[in-house]
């Protein structure tokens, strides 16, 4: 095992790393930026070191400090958590080159990957469906219009380096094939210096569904069942659950399977999600992967008594995976996850920065709390607007959304405002009562 570890990375995914860390003994260095000096993170860990000013660049995004930051305190490892540079090759490959180990899959499996053609195909070729659409990269609006008379609009042009929701682009009509093509590029150019963009068929009312893998380096995988995470704003998720309410026995075997069959293709190391496309008939189509720990990891964890973390790391450090499909015959119970962000609905969910005058967090029967926050703490404006994730478990999901509503309702947050009241009507509304879910649910919930 570890002897010390740094974690690169900030809020309530560091504060997860530290206390896996201390469970398994490992000391832990945290960085930090000028505007996070307060931080719980900081607080926590064995070692405090700050690394740069408030913006990302200067100090979570820069790789030289990060590094210098684990040479001077001695770390054997670096953690990334999720964000930043997570998914970084350059980042990986500098932890290679320096001798300190990378918690997270080969450099050369985060840059494959991470170039959403390339993963098309090699998943292509491993035998999992992918959405029907252009081969590679297009560059003109005549290409596009060629596929898109192929196979059909709507159509959604992508960033080859995508993430987060940017570079991304819903054409229904021809007429609007143009100006969604130079917009597409446009932002996937300001967003990953890379204006490449690809097109597949979009399919209308589908499912975002994905299922978390654990790989060692003994070439032993296995899958961790899966996540359903159709609520979405503006492609970035919001709510989600384990299982997914859409998938019967046969249909988790084969898409579980799938998942496992395309990240033992690549080689795969590390914890890491495989993310798919579903229809409401259960048609499955490889999305993308995320060679990470995900946001919403907590929800697995809760439906297999599994700690994610702590098997990422103990993987990395070279120890065999020590679960497997065998010993995980089914989940246990039902789990949900709500994104707590720091935004104001009433404002086009714009972020909400300020300093934190009430605090009251959810607690009881069936209910994590993950967060960086407390009273007195002031948010900066510098980083993503998650303040926390409130998890709810329950032997039914129906029992697991009242839990959750509970949680959600007990909670006292003054000072800024959060979504916490959208979440409660998204989880009153029939449709999601009913399981009957979609990426575009969320348009209805006024």
């Amino acid at each position: 095992m570890f002897d010390k570890i740094l974690i690169a990375n900030r809020g309530e995914i560091a504060v997860r790393i530290i206390r896996a860390c201390r469970e398994l003994g490992v000391k832990t260095v945290a960085v930090f930026s000028e505007a996070d000096r307060t931080s719980l993170h900081t607080e926590l860990a064995d070692q405090q070191i700050c690394i740069g000013g408030p913006l990302a660049d200067e100090s979570y995004l820069n790789i030289p400090r990060v590094l210098s930051a684990a040479e001077v305190t001695g770390c054997d490892a670096i953690h990334p958590g999720y964000g930043f540079l997570s998914e970084n090759p350059d980042f990986a490959e500098a932890c290679e080159a320096c001798q300190i180990k990378f918690i997270g899959p080969k450099s050369t499996v985060i840059r494959m990957m991470g170039d959403k053609l390339v993963a098309r195909q090699k998943m292509r070729e491993a035998g999992l469906s992918v959405l029907p659409g252009s081969a590679g990269a297009v560059e003109t609006v005549k290409e596009v219009r060629k596929i898109a008379d192929e196979i059909g609009y709507p159509i959604i042009i992508k960033a080859a380096a995508g993430g987060g929701g940017k570079g991304m682009r819903i054409v229904r009509q021809e007429r609007d094939l143009e100006a969604g093509v130079r917009l597409a590029q446009a932002e996937a150019k300001a967003s990953f210096n890379d204006e490449r963009v690809y097109i597949e068929k979009y399919i209308e009312n589908s499912r975002h569904i994905e299922v978390q893998i654990l790989a060692d380096s003994f070439g032993n995988t296995t899958h961790l069942f899966e996540r359903e995470c159709s609520i979405q704003r503006r492609h970035q998720k919001l709510i989600e659950e384990a299982p997914s309410p859409l998938m019967d026995e046969q249909a988790r075997i084969n898409l579980c399977d799938a998942a496992v069959k395309g990240a033992q293709s690549i080689g795969y190391e590390s914890a890491g999600t495989m993310e798919f496309i579903a229809t409401q008939d259960k048609h499955f189509y490889f999305l993308e992967m995320n060679t990470r720990v995900q946001v919403e990891h907590p929800i697995t964890e809760a439906v297999t008594n599994v700690d994610i973390v702590k098997h990422q790391i103990a993987m990395a450090a070279g120890e065999k995976l020590a679960v497997s499909s065998e010993t995980l015959k089914n989940p246990i119970g039902y789990a949900l996850e709500c994104r707590i962000n720091a935004e104001d609905e009433a404002n086009d969910f714009m972020p909400t920065p300020g300093k934190i005058t009430e605090l009251r967090l959810p607690a009881g029967p069936g209910i994590r709390v993950d967060s960086f926050i407390y009273q007195g703490y002031s948010i900066a404006p510098y980083y993503d607007s998650l303040i926390g994730k409130f998890i709810s478990w329950a032997p039914t999901r129906k029992e697991a959304i009242v839990r959750m509503e509970r949680a959600l309702k007990e909670t006292v947050i003054t000072g800024i405002k959060t979504i916490i009241p959208f979440h409660l009507r998204i989880l009153a509304h029939p449709d999601f009562r009913a399981g009957n879910l979609s990426t575009s649910l969320i348009e209805m919930v006024k």
